[in-house]
């Protein structure tokens, strides 16, 4: 038997233990199911307003509906086309939905697709928490089933609707508790599941500072407030100018929220990802644009290796209100070193940094540039040496592929010009400029393509339809004129396709090559290989059979014999079926270097 004093220190231990343990609120919800419904079109109808009554999560053959209060500042009624989204094909649609109440943040998970239905926000005086389940609702054959609550089943029956009774707690309490408690929130999981902090501090509420911008307002340095182990020099700083106080008409205060490791803000981008630091400026129902100073965020970082490339990047919430979009839009980076990134944006809303994952800059790119720059000029003076000569040969000979060689000269020769000023008219027309110029240069390349295709046709024809009348010249000038500028207007006119192109050095990815070509976004990658990929295999292709055929038949000439007669044919012939850019689909390996300026030396110089 223990006596009585240490009985009772025991008894009294175990109590503390447990009022400490049932303090631990389950502060976020993560309620996932799947939602029945039927092939049709199918909505969203999203009914939120603040307070802490709860929340239902209702659905039927056509709808999904997110309808309560348990937000401290976000209202939202909408009714939702999930066919934006490509939500509309199957019967059946896993979701889940997320509410983080520090955050005052909302997303809706709907087949892989995230939807944030309330924009993560600073912290508030009330926190609606510890959402518990309520009573079942009726049975259905449209509904939702396999609920469950974080891995948690409720039932595996189809219902109509879940709903959850929440409990209002003091914000601060609840984001003290869930800073030093045993279990803190790792916000870096896209689920937002507990776990221990792993590395860097974690802090689960956004820290805020208010700005009163008085009538003498003459610019204001912002920090976010002093964080346990986090130091002074690696917080993000956010300048003020005066142009903020003259183009806010309604009100003179400005917020500044700082998050750290939140998921949300992690989606849109598979080749790179943000810092975990997010900075998001507002001025309470005001649309902030085009500020004629701007205002300055230093971002302080891990070192970022000099082969990756950072951009500073803006969401805009009134263009994308539902998913995450990061865009380089009225933001200017500027590198202050490997730890250190200040943006200059000209506009409100949420700001960060966007460093490319993993690197894919050009290597030698400065030698590359040289060797092109001098091919297409020697080429451009070749090719109009050539055209006079073909011009002047045309009154004195009928050969029925003088038409052909001209097309290709040509052709060739606008192609090589427009490469060689590609370069200096990025950087002094910029966007509008590269939007010509890009479908112009794409012409060209399709249109020299397509003329080394008629080159291919018209051997085969004299060489094995040598008592067939050859095609009419205009035909050929249809085809190698009209043939490339279809995909070309059709390319135009879909739109967001050319522009300007920043082509990345390995030795500096902070000073990219400007040129005016297809723009680096999925749709242009698409086009580029549906476009010149394609018509490139099929000529190289054919270009390489039509060498052997030709070679077979004129082998046993006494002429073909001399070496140097057989090299420069076969040279020839080849630079006339296109056969020299197959080296494009060689660039890989160990050699890539090597077919790479390869390449460059014989297409450069081609004309």
């Amino acid at each position: 038997m223990l006596p009585m004093e240490p009985r009772l220190s025991v008894v009294f231990i175990f109590i503390i233990h447990l009022s400490t343990g049932s303090s631990e609120n389950d502060r976020d919800l993560n309620f996932c199911g799947t939602w029945r419904h039927n092939n049709g079109s199918l909505s969203l109808i999203v009914n939120l307003s603040t307070g802490c009554k709860g929340i239902s999560i209702s659905a039927n053959g056509s709808a999904l509906s997110i309808d309560g209060q348990i937000t401290a500042q976000c209202r939202r009624s909408d009714v939702i086309p999930l066919e934006l989204f490509g939500l509309d094909s199957e019967k059946e649609s896993d979701f889940c939905l997320y509410w983080e109440p520090l955050l005052d943040q909302l997303k809706l998970q709907v087949r892989g697709k995230n939807l944030t239905l309330c924009w993560p926000d600073r912290v508030q005086g009330s926190c609606c928490t510890d959402l518990s389940h309520g009573p079942n609702s009726a049975e259905a054959p449209y509904g939702i089933f396999n609920g469950k609550v974080k891995n948690d089943v409720i039932t595996h029956k189809i219902l109509t609707a879940y709903k959850f009774i929440g409990t209002s707690i003091n914000c601060k309490v609840l984001c003290d508790q869930a800073s030093h408690g045993p279990t803190q929130v790792n916000m870096c999981n896209d689920t937002m599941t507990r776990s221990q902090p792993v590395g860097n501090v974690e802090y689960p509420c956004a820290r805020s500072s208010e700005v009163d911008m008085k009538e003498d307002f003459r610019g204001y340095n912002v920090t976010p407030p002093a964080t346990k182990g986090v130091s002074a020099e690696s917080s993000t700083t956010v300048y003020i100018p005066p142009a903020l106080k003259q183009a806010a008409k309604k009100t003179s205060k400005v917020v500044c929220t700082f998050f750290k490791n939140n998921s949300l803000f992690q989606e849109g981008h598979k080749e790179a990802r943000i810092l975990h630091d997010v900075v998001g400026i507002t001025v309470e129902n005001e649309v902030i644009a085009d500020l004629s100073e701007p205002i300055k965020i230093g971002f302080h970082h891990d070192v970022i290796p000099k082969t990756h490339s950072r951009k500073c990047v803006s969401w805009d919430t009134r263009k994308d209100p539902l998913q995450v979009n990061w865009l380089v839009d009225g933001c200017e980076t500027q590198k202050k070193g490997e730890e250190h990134t200040e943006c200059l944006c000209n506009h409100l809303t949420y700001f960060t940094v966007l460093v490319q994952l993993e690197p894919r800059p050009v290597r030698h790119l400065l030698a590359l540039t040289a060797i092109t720059s001098l091919g297409c000029a020697v080429s451009v003076i070749s090719c109009v040496v050539l055209i006079i000569y073909i011009c002047r040969k045309s009154r004195r000979s009928k050969e029925q592929s003088t038409p052909i060689h001209l097309g290709l000269a040509v052709s060739l020769g606008f192609l090589n010009l427009l490469f060689f000023f590609t370069g200096v008219l990025a950087n002094v027309g910029g966007e509008s400029v590269c939007l010509w110029l890009g479908a112009g240069l794409h012409y060209t390349l399709l249109s020299s393509f397509t003329w080394m295709g008629i080159e291919v046709f018209h051997t085969f024809w004299l060489v094995y339809m040598v008592f067939s009348p050859s095609l009419k010249p205009y035909v050929w000038i249809l085809v190698g004129i009209g043939f490339p500028a279809v995909p070309v207007i059709i390319l135009a006119a879909v739109g967001d396709i050319y522009g300007l192109r920043e082509v990345v050095p390995s030795d500096d990815v902070s000073n990219p090559y400007l040129m005016c070509w297809m723009k680096n976004t999925h749709k242009a990658l698409l086009a580029h290989y549906f476009t010149n990929m394609t018509v490139l295999f099929i000529l190289v292709s054919s270009g390489i059979v039509m060498l052997l055929l030709v070679y077979r038949k004129i082998r046993t000439r006494d002429e073909w014999r001399q070496n140097r007669v057989a090299f420069l044919s076969i040279w020839g012939l080849s630079c006339l079926f296109g056969t020299t850019w197959g080296l494009t689909f060689l660039d890989f390996g160990p050699l890539a270097d090597f077919i790479l300026f390869l390449s460059c030396i014989l297409n450069s110089f081609q004309g």
